[in-house]
């Protein structure tokens, strides 16, 4: 049977364009929302025929098309069409390497910060984002190169040797903090030197949150900050506004918080809080809660203790680590105890002493003199009967369990505290089951670090200079912004309808994430004839149900918007 489209060929003579768009008509609409197109014009002047916001628009549609970003785009979108995407027909010329290189520099030059900045407001405003709780974390990122001249102060990514958590310590890098609102959406993201600390980084964007919200409308006791145990040191907290964040194990105040917790043995069970469901391979972790207060360089804060038992698990098993290495080192005093001969019980009991002062992490000597007679040369009387010839003495050691010490290990394995200073009564009150659930929605940060780190989405960076690094890494962003973005509406309206979207394997599914959304648009295809245009298939219930969810109309993989 012919394709209904084959008449529509005969009568125009016009060449077929058959294009694959599988999802990025969608991309393309969120980047409109945006105004990327028109934002990216406004912000970046050239003297050059092609539109800054037009090329940066097509890098972003390259980057989630999940092949190579930025490799022959050319070819790329010689094989696209690229009216339905971009809005008006452009030459595949438009989107060549030298082009794209040129459209890097200026990005670089009018300033990345303040064009992602512009981006995240319109975001805020059009999608109408809460900023109540607002996420900070970094994430180191990996160079090939030598990059002889990037360390200097005026470098654009300060691109040197520091501390990979990548663990690859062989090469360069350049660190990357991300502040993000609900559903991990970015509002700032910042390329910072390769050796910078956390704690350092942490002092910088408290001074610059505030102000950056502030030009969003928020007020400085509208929001939280929540960032991890880098936070913390005495500058930055008399620093922050509303904080939630975790007390590293290395302050005692932690370790008296858990003992506190353990000893008053009132806890709160909260339960399983993530969002997905459990797996027989991923069971869900049970949580329970006990606040405490501590006083941190003069100041009194909430510390919250939570007992995870996905940590209870692990931290088990280093604690049975433990215990044999404290067994090992335990037995090797006890056998070179033994092995100690004296020549008088005064000096066998002063040994005795020092003996069972020394012990391991979790055990220790129980020890105690023994004689041990010495005898003459010559066969025994025939009685059997032998008559020592002096006295000698040693030492008898037992290896005792310090049963208090790992009873009181056991019990701490699997906390960990969280601090704050968010009130817990009144109107913007938050109880300790409230303080941790948005603490552990510092996860979708992690996420983003894994989208821009993903090889599906961007290779090893190889690029000959820091200000290309530091253009590609907005690119990056405004990526990782509309795929976020497109998550977070689909979340929406399906919460709001109290309604599901068929899952992987089919299942129905009221959080789907993009990758979802990718997959499930996968080998759609549009048949073009001039102005005339035609899905090669009509669209399944399935990805229907998914445009409902995303808000978008059909027609919006037939018929071109413009993107300005």
């Amino acid at each position: 049977m012919a394709h209904p489209f084959a008449s529509t060929l005969a009568s125009h003579q016009q060449p077929l364009l058959i294009a694959q768009v599988n999802h990025l008509p969608i991309v393309a609409d969120f980047a409109r929302r945006l105004d990327v197109v028109g934002i990216v014009n406004r912000l970046v002047p050239v003297q050059m025929e092609v539109q800054p916001g037009i090329l940066v628009l097509g890098m972003v549609l390259d980057t989630l098309s999940g092949r190579s970003p930025l490799y022959h785009l050319e070819q790329a979108f010689s094989e696209a069409d690229r009216t339905l995407l971009f809005g008006e027909a452009l030459p595949a010329g438009y989107f060549s390497d030298d082009n794209a290189g040129r459209v890097l520099d200026h990005l670089f030059e009018a300033g990345t910060q303040g064009i992602f900045s512009a981006l995240s407001v319109a975001a805020m405003d059009h999608f109408a984002l809460s900023a109540k709780h607002v996420h900070f974390d970094t994430t180191s990122v990996n160079v090939y190169g030598d990059y002889p001249n990037a360390e200097a102060e005026s470098a654009a990514a300060h691109i040197t040797y520091g501390y990979s958590k990548d663990k690859r310590p062989d090469l360069k890098q350049f660190v990357l903090s991300l502040l993000c609102v609900e559903g991990g959406i970015p509002i700032v993201g910042k390329h910072e030197d390769g050796n910078a600390s956390d704690k350092a980084i942490n002092h910088t964007v408290l001074g610059e949150v505030v102000r950056h919200l502030r030009e969003h409308g928020v007020a400085e006791d509208a929001f939280i900050y929540v960032a991890d145990s880098a936070m913390v040191t005495e500058e930055n907290l008399a620093r922050a506004p509303r904080f939630i964040t975790r007390l590293p194990a290395t302050y005692n105040a932690c370790e008296h918080a858990i003992l506190a917790a353990i000893d008053a043995d009132r806890w709160t069970e909260v339960g399983a809080i993530a969002a997905t469901p459990p797996t027989k391979a991923r069971p869900a972790a049970i949580y329970r809660v006990s606040e405490q207060a501590v006083e941190l360089y003069g100041s009194p804060y909430r510390a919250i203790v939570v007992h995870s038992s996905a940590h209870d698990k692990r931290r088990q098993k280093r604690l049975e680590r433990e215990l044999a290495a404290s067994l090992t080192a335990i037995t090797a005093q006890a056998k070179a105890c033994e092995s100690k001969t004296l020549c008088c019980r005064a000096d066998a009991e002063v040994a005795a002493q020092e003996a069972m002062a020394q012990r391991s992490a979790y055990h220790r000597l129980q020890v105690s003199v023994v004689e041990r007679p010495r005898y003459g040369r010559g066969r025994p009387k025939r009685d059997g009967v032998r008559t020592p010839i002096a006295m000698a003495y040693g030492l008898s050691a037992e290896i005792l369990e310090d049963q208090p010490a790992i009873a009181r290990r056991r019990q701490m394995a699997g906390c960990f505290v969280l601090l704050s200073n968010v009130p817990s009564i009144g109107d913007d009150g938050y109880d300790a089951e409230l303080i941790l659930r948005t603490y552990k929605e510092q996860y979708a940060i992690e996420r983003n670090f894994s989208f821009l780190k993903d090889d599906q989405i961007v290779n090893a960076l190889f690029l000959k200079r820091p200000e290309r690094i530091e253009a590609l890494g907005l690119i990056l962003l405004i990526a990782l912004l509309i795929w976020r973005l497109m998550e977070q509406v689909m979340r929406s309206t399906l919460k709001t309808t109290e309604s599901t979207v068929p899952g992987w394997d089919n299942k129905p599914t009221a959080r789907p994430s993009a990758y979802m959304l990718t997959w499930t648009f996968r080998g759609v295809m549009v048949l073009c004839i001039g102005q005339t245009r035609q899905l090669h298939q009509p669209l399944s219930a399935t990805q229907q149900a998914f445009l409902r969810a995303l808000q978008i109309p059909e027609e919006r993989f037939l018929y071109p918007r413009s993107s300005a």
